[in-house]
């Protein structure tokens, strides 16, 4: 073993060593209680890749409930509400949830903090300038949302860039 590099196994679905035949969730660390059913073996050895269409479909949901959660200008409450309900029940959810959900509280922070920057640059005319940026931003915040979407779908991992990591 070289001095620092960890051995252990990645989190993921792995066989169940107590029931064969079945998939236990492995967090890294210690096997949890989360189990299903044998089906397509997982993907690459560390990828929580999900075997049922159940879990990347909610998965999903955590991302795009951004979207529709952002009409009412709080897009954190879409997948806040979808990581209460499916936290406890599927790994895969739980990351996506997670993910999606300091994405979000990431934007809503950095969006106050360059509304206040840009408001009082504004008033310095120099500020004008800076619209287009925001425009960008808010474009690229619609592109990474529906990115994580597919990628749920598609039941691999993802992470989004710039994240504050408020919950996990």
């Amino acid at each position: 073993m070289v001095a620092g590099v960890s051995t252990a196994a990645p989190p993921g679905w792995y066989p169940d060593p107590e029931h064969p035949g079945s998939q236990r969730w492995w967090d890294g660390t210690a096997w949890t209680s989360h189990v299903q059913s044998a089906g397509p073996a997982p993907g690459a050895a560390g990828t929580a890749t999900p075997t049922r269409s159940d879990s990347r479909t909610w998965a999903m949901v955590a991302h795009l409930s951004a979207l529709a959660a952002a009409f009412v200008a709080l897009a954190f409450l879409g997948p806040l509400v979808v990581y209460l309900v499916k936290r406890d029940e599927d790994p895969f959810v739980r990351e996506h949830a997670a993910e999606a959900l300091n994405f979000q509280l990431s934007c809503l922070l950095y969006g106050v903090v360059g509304g206040i920057v840009l408001v009082i640059t504004i008033i310095f005319v120099f500020g004008l300038l800076l619209i287009p940026v925001a425009i960008l931003l808010a474009i690229a915040w619609l592109v990474l949302t529906i990115v994580g979407a597919i990628k749920a779908a598609q039941g691999e991992s993802f992470r989004y860039p710039l994240t504050i990591r408020f919950v996990s």
